[in-house]
């Protein structure tokens, strides 16, 4: 061990693994920065050789592969076989999305010739990605969860919000169901019946109902861990978020790292129950009204801030699973404080919603000592310059959708 912390085997290199299109995630970034100043050779599948990470000068090499998820399964694992057997050693795989997850979970042993995979159920990754898969588990084992209710059609939906009453919050219920056949972009607050008829079609539907949790009395957690064999965690991590965009129910824009013993012994207790083992990102609300931390999604993968959290020897939970899978110790440590992440391009809009709902400046709005950005670092400046371009390119047709 360095001062730095544990040495990673440099000899082992990493795969970013996706299935879908989203160019602009600053999670897969995080990623190849992490294990590439750590040494390790990083290799990632991009959209284009112009995406923020195939711009990054920490990648070894990248495979563009364009996923729309909707591919038989046994298409994208022939793909994804192909992509890593290139590399010419087996590598650590790093998935930064739910499908991807599930699809190393599920055809662990057709990847086993070129891929290091933590030994996870084949089947749980699935469990925990599907909402209605996650409720059960939390019933079964005791975990508090916002009430919730797999609905198949219109009728079932209207008739539910007629009894649970409104805001109702919408969630596409499988993993790969969201891409094949999504119900709504993201988690959605639908704030009456007319909203509802209008957003959902009379089809068959994939969708997880589930009740509102008012923002004005609840706080936003997070835990990030790594598990090995057993749900037994190597690392693990809590912290606040702050804001989110879109607002309440968005992607992360600012986060702090604030440990939470209760909070992670909760996490903890229920990734052994359960026997969970790889990377995961657990998003919580606090219920002010009786002190619950109610689990609302599990993600059974590295989720897009995992790099707001790190230990007092700099590993993180990508590093993490790098050091368990090449066969070294990770050495226990306390959490890393303080840390903040901010996606800047992204923060700005969520404060501006914030100003204009509470009539007042929001919090924590300039830098602070150990600041983590998304995009911007003064060692690898392209993807910052690429995510402007891709941002703008994104916001221009969205002007002109509207005015066209």
């Amino acid at each position: 061990m360095t001062e730095q912390g544990p040495e990673l085997d440099r000899s082992v290199p990493a795969l970013l693994v996706k299935v879908g299109h989203y160019p602009q995630h600053h999670g897969g970034l995080g990623v190849v920065r992490t294990l590439a100043r750590a040494g390790v050779a990083v290799h990632a599948m991009v959209e284009a050789p112009t995406t923020p990470v195939a711009l990054s000068r920490h990648l070894a090499g990248y495979a563009v592969y364009r996923s729309s998820g909707r591919e038989p399964p046994g298409h994208l694992v022939d793909e994804i076989c192909a992509i890593a057997e290139r590399i010419g050693r087996p590598a650590v795989a790093v998935p930064t999305d739910d499908e991807a997850a599930v699809l190393l979970a599920e055809h662990a042993d057709a990847f086993a010739p070129h891929l290091l995979l933590p030994p996870v159920a084949a089947g749980l990754p699935r469990r925990l990605a599907s909402k209605a898969g996650l409720d059960e588990l939390c019933r079964r084992h005791g975990t508090p969860t916002p009430r919730s209710a797999a609905v198949a059609d219109r009728a079932a939906l209207l008739a539910l919000g007629r009894e649970w009453g409104y805001p109702l919050v919408l969630k596409n219920l499988e993993a790969f169901t969201r891409l094949r056949a999504p119900v709504v972009g993201h988690t959605t607050l639908v704030r009456n019946e007319g909203a509802l008829r209008e957003l959902v079609a009379d089809v068959p539907l994939s969708v997880l109902a589930q009740e509102y949790l008012p923002t004005e009395r609840t706080e936003d957690w997070s835990t990030h861990l790594y598990c090995g064999a057993g749900g037994e965690p190597r690392v693990a991590f809590t912290g606040r978020k702050v804001r989110a965009w879109p607002p309440d129910s968005g992607v992360t824009t600012r986060a702090v790292a604030l440990p939470n013993r209760h909070l992670l012994e909760q996490a903890v207790r229920f990734c052994r129950a359960i026997g969970y083992a790889g990377a995961a990102d657990l998003d919580w609300r606090l219920d002010l009204r009786d002190g619950t931390y109610k689990l609302l999604d599990f993600n059974p993968r590295t989720g897009a801030q995992f790099r707001l959290f790190e230990d007092e020897h700099g590993v993180d939970v990508v590093r993490a699973l790098h050091l368990e899978l090449t066969g070294r110790r990770v050495p226990p440590a306390p959490q890393r404080t303080p840390r903040t992440f901010v996606v800047g391009q992204l923060d700005l809009p969520s404060m501006l919603c914030w100003v204009a709902r509470h009539r007042r400046p929001p919090q924590a709005v300039l830098p602070r000592a150990g600041t983590e950005r998304g995009w911007l670092s003064l060692d690898d400046p392209l993807p910052a310059v690429a995510e402007a371009c891709w941002f703008a390119g994104t916001v221009a047709r969205r002007l002109l959708g509207r005015t066209g």
